[in-house]
């Protein structure tokens, strides 16, 4: 029987370090029962609550993003927040700022702001009422649309994982925050790919392939310039094992190899 596949929200966030542009990858712990010892970017599924329209937003609207991945509004709307919400609890970043758009707030590490984090995690809060109670609205344009991927059928367990890509807001720091990972670092995309190739960074195929997407850009600011074709194009691997090893085949062809064996 084919798995139900989950909608969810991933955040390639970026800066700019000295060896050039650098993205934020956590490594998910052995024990998860979804991509142990791999690294990924913060992100997650959607939440129930994630859909509310009682919350200030500023940027493009939800028909724009649905344009964008190729959905209604209502999910559009549901994976914008979903990608806040799991960039600030996984990483403690928040795309959030002042209704009137003037700015993103500075920081927010403090023991308030870490309470609140934690409400998130146990679903005692929603993202909404977070921004409600300190008057402040999602910051919708702080985001790019940058892939689409869908697990394939044979997987146990399978997503419809939409991309986005954001500049860290200055005055906040990534910070390794997450009880789903062992190991949190900012790098350059060809570094990571680099650590892949070598056996010493597993990561599942629309990591390295995005990473393979990022690579070219000198900085952050080009990486987050101007927008991909509306809607993206969804790409949904299928595998195949070699005697030189295990790949990831996308619908271009295109053939990732795998350091480890995908579960069965």
């Amino acid at each position: 029987m084919t798995a139900p596949v989950r909608q969810a929200a991933t955040v390639l966030l970026l800066r700019d370090g000295a060896a050039g542009l650098e993205v934020y990858l956590l490594r998910r712990t052995q024990g998860m029962p979804f991509a142990g010892g791999m690294s990924a970017y913060p992100g997650g599924g959607v939440d129930e609550r994630d859909g509310g329209t009682d919350l200030a937003w500023v940027g493009p609207p939800p028909a724009d993003w649905a344009a964008a991945f190729g959905c209604d509004e209502r999910l559009a709307r549901e994976l914008v927040c979903a990608a806040v919400r799991e960039t600030f609890e996984e990483a403690g970043v928040l795309l959030a700022g002042p209704a009137d758009g003037s700015g993103v707030v500075p920081d927010v590490s403090g023991d308030d702001w870490e309470e609140q984090r934690q409400a998130l995690l146990a679903r005692d809060l929603s993202l909404a009422e977070l921004l409600a109670g300190r008057g402040l609205a999602l910051r919708a344009d702080l985001l790019r649309p940058f892939a689409h991927w869908i697990t394939p059928p044979p997987e146990r367990r399978r997503y419809d994982t939409k991309f986005f890509a954001a500049l860290l807001p200055a005055g906040q720091e990534a910070r390794d925050v997450s009880g789903e990972a062992d190991e949190a670092v900012w790098t350059t995309p060809a570094a990571a790919l680099q650590e892949h190739a070598a056996g010493s960074r597993p990561m599942l195929p629309p990591t390295i392939h995005t990473l393979g997407q990022l690579a070219p850009f000198p900085d952050a600011a080009t990486a987050l310039t101007g927008s991909p074709p509306a809607p993206l194009e969804p790409i949904s691997p299928t595998f195949e094992q070699t005697p030189e090893g295990h790949y990831a085949v996308l619908p271009d062809g295109t053939r990732i190899r795998m350091v480890v064996p995908l579960p069965s």
